[in-house]
């Protein structure tokens, strides 16, 4: 996602029902990966407060805190369907993920089958370049490469990115690779492109590439999301009985351990 979901958009939850809808699971376990953020309490809250009513079994792991909150890491994550990672700065958070020896777990669990999902700093993470402003002015910062090609979010919400990402693709420093508005999210299938999606009506995507006649952006028409409506009682009813029965899962994992924390077959 260029910029978007719950961080961004905490009204219009468009984008992260769009990201459970991708696990096969009626009730995926997700977890939040804050480290972006600094493990921000703002941004943990802000997950909950969107996915604790929804059908899935949500999670977060701060790896700032693990000193006081331990948590085998590859067990946990491989238990999960869906891996979620916030933004904030993709320097701070490589650098940290690289200390925890999360990239080969996170490897892992792409090649399994996990949605590996994120916004901002979560989203050019997963390409081999993207373009951060965390080391205090814009430049071009490595990522973990799953994702062949390079990366820029926030495409007209910060729009002094742009012409950094067109002339390190025009002079060669990086690959060419994807733009990304706020709204916006790219759906890969193991390395392919498979989709783009909005959940505002002007957001747009780009493909970027280098060319004999310069650097070229395609746009690409994503296909809106519907805006999900918490209007109706049947909704209402739904949730009640959803907060009843998470309260109660709570109660029973006090009593008699969670599995959570043991990987999938």
């Amino acid at each position: 996602m260029g910029g978007g979901g719950f961080t961004m958009e905490p009204d219009n939850p468009a984008l992260d029902e769009f990201v459970l809808g991708l696990a096969p699971a009626k009730e995926p376990r997700i977890c939040l990966l804050p480290t972006a953020g600094g493990d921000s309490e703002a941004q943990i809250h802000r997950y909950y407060a969107t996915f604790g009513d929804r059908p899935c079994e949500p999670t977060h792991v701060s790896l700032f805190r693990l000193g006081d909150k331990p948590v085998a890491l590859r067990e946990h994550l491989l238990a999960q369907d869906i891996i979620y990672v916030g933004g904030g700065s993709m320097v701070n958070l490589l650098a940290i993920w690289h200390a925890q020896g999360l990239p080969a777990i996170l490897r892992e669990a792409w090649q399994r089958g996990i949605v590996l999902a994120g916004l901002s700093a979560g989203s050019m993470c997963w390409f081999e370049y993207g373009i951060t402003k965390s080391v205090g002015h814009l430049a071009v910062a490595e990522g973990l490469g799953f994702l062949p090609g390079s990366s820029c979010v926030h495409y007209d919400g910060e729009p002094e990115r742009r012409p950094v990402f067109l002339e390190a693709i025009r002079s060669q420093v990086i690959p060419g690779g994807w733009g990304a508005d706020d709204g916006a999210g790219l759906l890969f299938k193991g390395a392919r492109m498979a989709e783009a999606v909005a959940s505002r009506p002007h957001a747009r995507a780009y493909h970027v590439a280098r060319t004999a006649e310069g650097v070229v952006e395609d746009p690409i028409e994503p296909r809106q999301l519907p805006r999900p409506s918490k209007e109706t009682a049947e909704t209402e009813l739904a949730i009640g009985e959803l907060r009843g029965l998470k309260a109660a899962r709570r109660a029973a994992g006090h009593r008699g351990g969670s599995r959570r924390g043991h990987p999938r077959d």
